[in-house]
């Protein structure tokens, strides 16, 4: 693409559709649009407006558009990622949040419904679009965070610090000891590809850490297993635990519940696709001995 002097933002945007394309990039337009508004700085409502008009192209457009056709990730050009009502700054190193992970926060945001000062922890959190939605939705609640990844941890600690929320550099299967027993929620979505699954899209395999992808060992398992086991650790006693997985995992992940026999209403959850995306379970009540659980 060659920003012709006086070419109109319109036939610009058109032209970079094209590429992105061609590229096979999958949402061509959107993202066209969306790099001409980062340069713009003008909202995609008013962008489509001056599209209809004479504005001509703004400079450095095309290049922004080779850089996208590349199959850098868009919010790694833009530096913003959007997610339920968050703008989370986010670069290299940090995994990019995906709209199915939302489905996951309403889960969370549901079960709390007439909890006055929820606790909530999530665990491997990122950019700290979970915990920074949580924070952002639930009035009221305590919120805490874990990341392992120095890396990733600086862009969540950006992210959340405006927002209250607890942040702690630390790993997820022996964070917050000092809190065992004192969450009402533990949310995680941990790493969790098996290790011979590369990603298809070039943006995720060239670009999302690998820490923030492959979940350890040859199913994938170990973190999201460990992360289980951290929430029967934090959690008072039935508190509630969703995790994200990959759909393919959900007979796995419901199994391994079960098996452990910490908990309670394991449920599958499916997302906007009809995707098995995450699971959820009530710690059970402790066994006082006899038999019986709860008395």
């Amino acid at each position: 693409m060659t920003h012709e002097p006086g070419q109109s933002l319109a036939d610009a945007v058109s032209e970079a559709t094209a590429i992105l394309r061609d590229a096979g990039v999958p949402s061509p337009r959107v993202d066209a649009e969306l790099l001409a508004d980062h340069l713009l700085q003008v909202g995609l409502g008013r962008l489509r407006a001056m599209m209809l008009g004479d504005t001509p192209a703004p400079d450095g457009y095309a290049g922004l558009v080779a850089e996208r056709a590349s199959r850098v990730p868009l919010q790694h050009i833009t530096g913003v990622a959007h997610f339920r009502y968050l703008q989370l700054a986010v670069g290299p190193g940090v995994f990019i949040p995906r709209p199915e992970t939302e489905s996951v926060v309403q889960l969370v945001i549901d079960h709390v419904q007439g909890l006055p000062h929820p606790r909530i922890v999530d665990l491997g959190t990122g950019s700290g679009a979970i915990a920074g939605s949580l924070a952002h939705e639930v009035p009221g609640a305590e919120v805490h965070a874990v990341e392992f990844s120095p890396f990733a941890h600086a862009w969540a600690a950006k992210n959340l610090a405006p927002l209250g929320v607890h942040l702690v550099q630390g790993d997820l299967r022996n964070a917050l000891p000092e809190l065992n027993g004192t969450f009402d929620v533990v949310v995680s979505n941990p790493p969790y590809i098996p290790a011979e699954a590369i990603p298809h899209e070039p943006e995720v395999a060239l670009h999302d850490p690998p820490e923030a992808l492959y979940g350890g060992g040859a199913d994938g398992m170990e973190l999201p297993t460990a992360a289980a086991a951290s929430a029967a650790r934090l959690l008072r006693p039935g508190g509630y635990f969703v995790m994200e997985h990959a759909e393919v995992q959900a007979a796995w992940i419901s199994a391994m519940l079960a098996r452990s026999g910490n908990w309670s209403s394991i449920t599958t959850h499916l997302d906007l696709n009809g995707k098995e995306r995450a699971t959820s379970a009530l710690l059970a009540e402790p066994d006082n001995g006899n038999g019986r659980i709860g008395e």
